[in-house]
């Protein structure tokens, strides 16, 4: 029998990486989809309420694959995750208000608002702890 817990000491920078990365990959995909749909997240946008859509349909996407990217190679890493847990707490506000919606969706809103929650959840760890060793940053 092996002593060695899968979280011990010695693995914690592979498994700041694999986190990094599964984390990375929400963004990744969500903001590449919005890059190559410019038109359709306008008009998300627009039915949302955003101020100056055309901007927010640009920006969005950039801060997504941007801070994926940051995460991914664990550069400016604290940063990073702080942005897109700025950013997801305002995607859930905006477009999961499960208190505005009627009996039927509640339901449904309420899990992609807490989906959203522990998404930031997990992004605070990143903020608190760091990328690991296995990043452009060391620590």
């Amino acid at each position: 029998m092996s002593s060695v817990a899968p979280t011990a000491p010695g693995n914690q920078p592979a498994i700041l990486l694999v986190g990094r990365i599964l984390m990375a990959a929400l963004f990744l995909n969500a903001g590449l989809r919005k890059a190559f749909a410019y038109s359709a997240t306008v008009g998300y946008f627009t039915k949302l309420g955003f101020p100056m859509p055309e901007a927010m349909a640009v920006i969005a996407p950039i801060i997504e694959i941007g801070g994926a990217v940051m995460l991914i190679v664990g550069w400016k890493t604290r940063y990073a995750a702080w942005l897109l847990a700025l950013f997801t707490l305002i995607a859930a506000c905006a477009a999961h208000r499960f208190w505005t919606f009627d009996a039927a969706q509640v339901a449904n809103q309420m899990n992609h608002f807490m989906k959203n929650v522990a998404i930031i959840g997990g992004l605070l760890f990143i903020a608190a702890f760091g990328p690991g060793r296995l990043s452009v940053e060391k620590g």
